[in-house]
């Protein structure tokens, strides 16, 4: 899939943590982001439908989950913008529970790549569907909070929220 063509619609959502972008196919939802984080989409011109099922539901599961009333998605997604590999780690971060954590090399040794931590992380970092693929999750080594496209501030505000850290 390529999110530049005439498929995609989107819509945004004003969330606690900042006004966010969504995009959907049909096969389903492509993109999270928060508006002017790193890697997020430039120079797009999607169709805006906040009528579109996968959207509205979208919307309405992040409002639950920042309002602590769900930890999880149910979310059909379009993971087709990223390479094999970028796709792979994608997955990956999906069996990351809610609560949970893990770290990038933990993450490279679960794909059968235990010396690609750093394209792991390159590979998390361009995830387009944060928070509903939790690359919040992904902690450095010891447990520091290192790298997240939409700003450490907001990583730890997720953290906090699903109970990971404490205020």
């Amino acid at each position: 899939m390529n999110l530049n063509d005439d498929s995609c619609v989107c819509t945004t959502y004003d969330g606690p943590l900042g006004h966010m972008l969504l995009a959907a196919t049909d096969t389903g939802l492509a993109g999270v982001w928060f508006i002017g984080q790193r890697h997020g989409p430039v120079d797009v011109e999607w169709r805006e439908d906040a009528s579109h099922p996968v959207l509205r539901a979208a919307v309405t599961q992040l409002a639950a989950y920042f309002a602590g009333e769900r930890t999880a998605f149910d979310l059909p997604l379009d993971l087709q913008a990223g390479t094999a590999f970028q796709r792979s780690v994608w997955q990956a971060l999906l069996a990351i529970p809610p609560g949970g954590t893990t770290s990038y090399s933990e993450l490279g040794r679960r794909l059968g790549r235990p010396q690609a931590a750093r394209a792991v992380g390159a590979a998390v970092g361009r995830n387009p569907i944060s928070i509903v693929v939790p690359c919040h999750r992904v902690l450095g080594t010891g447990g520091s909070l290192t790298g997240y496209a939409g700003g450490l501030e907001r990583k730890t505000a997720l953290l906090r929220l699903e109970g990971v850290l404490h205020h």
